[in-house]
């Protein structure tokens, strides 16, 4: 069974309606799932012309309606925006809409109704404007899931990240780290790439300090504090899990293959090699959400300075609806 993936449509006034038009425009991502997005159908046929789509955008109320065919965009409308909605300007009618199509995709979620969430970027000044006031996607889903333990994880073609801390300062950050973090986040990949179909998945973790303290001559024993009986944990339930090890050399070996995921202890140390990888093709991935729900996303912002103008590349979010198949559970 191909997975139903349900693509938000993100900021209006932004560029998520053009790369979701652009990205349903190849066939393989027919071939490989049944897309479903979830938004306006009026901004996406705006959009069409503009991006010199042929497809026909089928509106329609439940996931039960789709047709799932290449040549027509199945669109749950939400019918919230006016279709002159404008581009490139902050809104608070398009911020609360941008909320209200991923809530509903949280919904469907939950409802089994499609097997993973895809998201555009949203705009988090439009969305305070829209009384919505969180940081991000990742905040969103976690409230409407009443999730507390939950991580991010980045994707390139070649390697995956999974991050302990993420937007702290690196002193916050190092003195965050604990053990049960340790072990929850090694669980939450372990699981993750598990219920994915990964057949006893590969995981290493990053040393704090450099070459992961070299037995204490580097740090103040951070690595044997803080990491080693959160892994030792994780080892003792049968998790395939290595580490710490030096991160210079770990991001090379997972990238050539040696393992399936690496386990980063704070923003930098993950996102640069990521960066480096494939910036392009980046996915931002929310894990460990209740239910075992999937998100990915672009792993760019709304771009409000080219929308509407068949500029934006939709790379990033056909990188993000091949990672939501890749990580769609199977039933």
């Amino acid at each position: 069974m191909k997975p139903i993936i349900g693509i938000t449509m993100g900021d209006a006034a932004g560029i998520g309606p053009e790369i979701i038009v652009k990205s349903l425009n190849h066939k393989e991502v027919y071939d490989n799932c049944n897309p479903l997005v979830i938004g306006d159908a009026k901004i996406l046929e705006k959009v069409s012309p503009i991006v010199d789509s042929k497809a026909t955008i089928n509106m329609i109320k439940d996931p039960s309606e789709a047709k799932f065919e290449y040549g027509t965009i199945d669109v749950i409308d939400l019918d919230l925006l006016p279709v002159d909605q404008p581009f490139g300007e902050v809104s608070a009618a398009a911020g609360d809409a941008a909320f209200q199509y991923l809530a509903k995709s949280i919904e469907l979620a939950k409802e089994q109704k499609i097997d993973s969430i895809c998201t555009a970027p949203l705009n988090k000044e439009a969305l305070h404007k829209g009384g919505h006031i969180y940081p991000g996607h990742t905040e969103i889903l976690a409230d409407l899931t009443d999730t507390e333990d939950f991580s991010m994880m980045l994707t390139t073609p070649n390697l995956r990240v999974i991050h302990l801390t993420t937007h702290m300062g690196l002193i916050e950050a190092i003195e965050s780290i604990n053990p049960e973090r340790t072990y929850k986040v090694v669980k939450l990949a372990h699981d993750t790439l598990s219920k994915a179909g990964f057949d006893n998945p590969r995981i290493a973790v990053c040393g704090i300090n450099p070459h992961a303290g070299e037995n204490g001559l580097f740090g103040n024993g951070e690595e044997e504090e803080k990491l080693m009986p959160g892994i030792e944990q994780a080892k003792a339930e049968g998790i395939n899990v290595t580490g710490p090890l030096p991160a210079d050399t770990l991001f090379f070996r997972a990238g050539r293959g040696d393992f399936d995921v690496v386990v980063a202890c704070y923003h930098d140390q993950g996102h640069a090699p990521v960066k480096v990888m494939g910036i392009e093709e980046g996915v931002n991935i929310t894990v460990g959400l209740k239910g075992g729900i999937i998100r990915t996303s672009v792993d760019h912002g709304t771009a409000f300075d080219i929308a509407g103008k068949n500029i934006a590349d939709d790379k990033s979010m056909l990188a993000a609806i091949r990672s939501a198949i890749e990580l769609a559970p199977k039933r």
